[in-house]
């Protein structure tokens, strides 16, 4: 079952993504997170990994996410996060160099929570509707 301070960390991870602030949204990850990105067949571990995955994303695109709603799993420490990510295409991402254009990445999050931290992230979203986006 998730606590109010749940919610507070998962509204605190979010604006420290929104904020590209590596070095806070780190601290709301335990030290061996997951990040599993499905659309992308990738999955990277531990605050390395999570660095490297936020880097890729933030390097590639100037976006923020706007979380449309986040629903509990009974009584699991897990959530799933109906989200999109928007903005502008400003580095290499997927094999294409930036063209500035604007992205709109509609992405569910299945994600576990641990002592208080994030453990893991799976992320789905349509990694063609990207492409086309970029293009």
């Amino acid at each position: 079952m998730l606590t109010e301070a749940d919610f507070e960390l998962l509204a605190r991870h979010t604006d420290a993504e929104n904020g590209h602030r590596l070095d806070d949204t780190l601290a709301t990850l335990t030290s061996d997170c997951i990040f599993e990105d499905v659309a992308l067949g990738l999955t990277l571990t531990g605050h390395a990994g999570a660095a490297e995955y936020y880097r890729m994303w933030w390097d590639g695109l100037d976006i923020t996410v706007d979380v449309e709603a986040v629903l509990p799993v009974a009584d699991q420490p897990i959530v799933v996060a109906e989200t999109t990510w928007k903005g502008r295409h400003i580095g290499p991402f997927l094999g294409v160099n930036a063209t500035n254009q604007p992205v709109r990445v509609p992405v569910v999050i299945v994600a576990r929570l641990e002592a208080g931290l994030l453990a893991h992230e799976r992320l789905y979203w349509d990694r063609q509707q990207v492409l086309d986006q970029l293009r």
